[in-house]
C-alpha cells in the first residue's frame, strides 16, 4: 500500500502554510522539479529532454552528489536551470536531530556555492519530512522551503511507468509544483514519463517555469 499522496490536499497546505506547495498564477505556469541528483547519465538525459522542448526546471541537489559529480552539476547551471538545496546526505528530518540536520543543510549550501557565484535560497526536505524546529532554522538562514503539489512517484518501483504518468497528468493544474527524481531508482519510470509529460502538458497549454 502506498504511503504517499500524489496530489497534496488543501488542508496540508493550510496547516504548513510557511512552506511553498504551489505557485498560483494566471499564466498557466507549472514548475518541474527534480530531486536527488546530480547523477551522471541520468541528470544529463533529463537535461537533453528539457532542451528538446526549451524547458527550464529546478533541480534540488544532494551535496554529496554535487561533490562527486561537479561537471554534471555545472552543466545544470550552465543550461539555465535553477538549483536548490536537498541536504548533503539526503537526511530524513524526523529521525535526525535538529543540529545534525541543520549542519547537513549548511554543508550542501557550501557544495552549491563552490560551483556557482552564490548559494541557493531554495530548500526541499528529503522525503518531505522536516521537524518544526529544523524548518525554523532553515527559514532563518534565508531559505524558502519548497514542497510540492503533484508527486509523480517515479521512485516507487512497484508502480508502472503508465501509472507514474497518470499521477502527473491527472493532478496537474496551473501553479502546480511537480516532483520527479533524477536518480537511478526512479529512472525506469522517469524515462517513460518525462517526455510524455512535456508533450501532453504543452498540448494542454501549460507553460513551464523555474522556481526563484
Amino acid at each position: 500500500m502506498n504511503y504517499y499522496w500524489t496530489k497534496t490536499n488543501t488542508l496540508i497546505k493550510k496547516l504548513f502554510s510557511k512552506y511553498i506547495w504551489d505557485i498560483p498564477n494566471t499564466e498557466n505556469k507549472v514548475y518541474l522539479t527534480f530531486d536527488d541528483g546530480p547523477i551522471p547519465g541520468i541528470t544529463e538525459w533529463v537535461l537533453e529532454e528539457l532542451k528538446k522542448q526549451d524547458v527550464k526546471a529546478t533541480f534540488f541537489c544532494i551535496g554529496n552528489n554535487i561533490d562527486k559529480n561537479p561537471d554534471v552539476f555545472t552543466k545544470v547551471i550552465n543550461e539555465g536551470h535553477i538549483v536548490g538545496n536537498h541536504t548533503f546526505n539526503h537526511l530524513n528530518g524526523l529521525i535526525n536531530s535538529t543540529e545534525k540536520y541543520f549542519e547537513n543543510v549548511k554543508s550542501c549550501g557550501v557544495s552549491i556555492s563552490k560551483l556557482q557565484s552564490t548559494t541557493s535560497n531554495l530548500f526541499r526536505p528529503p522525503y518531505g519530512k522536516i521537524r518544526a524546529s529544523q524548518a525554523k532554522k532553515v527559514l532563518q538562514l534565508g531559505y524558502k522551503i519548497i514542497m510540492w503539489d503533484v508527486l509523480s512517484a517515479d521512485f516507487d518501483t512497484s508502480i508502472s511507468p503508465e501509472k507514474c504518468l497518470e499521477n502527473v497528468l491527472n493532478n496537474v493544474n496551473s501553479g502546480s509544483i511537480i516532483v520527479f527524481h533524477d536518480s537511478i531508482k526512479a529512472f525506469p519510470n522517469l524515462k517513460y514519463t518525462l517526455p510524455k509529460t512535456l508533450k501532453v502538458l504543452t498540448e494542454r497549454g501549460f507553460v513551464f517555469d523555474t522556481i526563484n
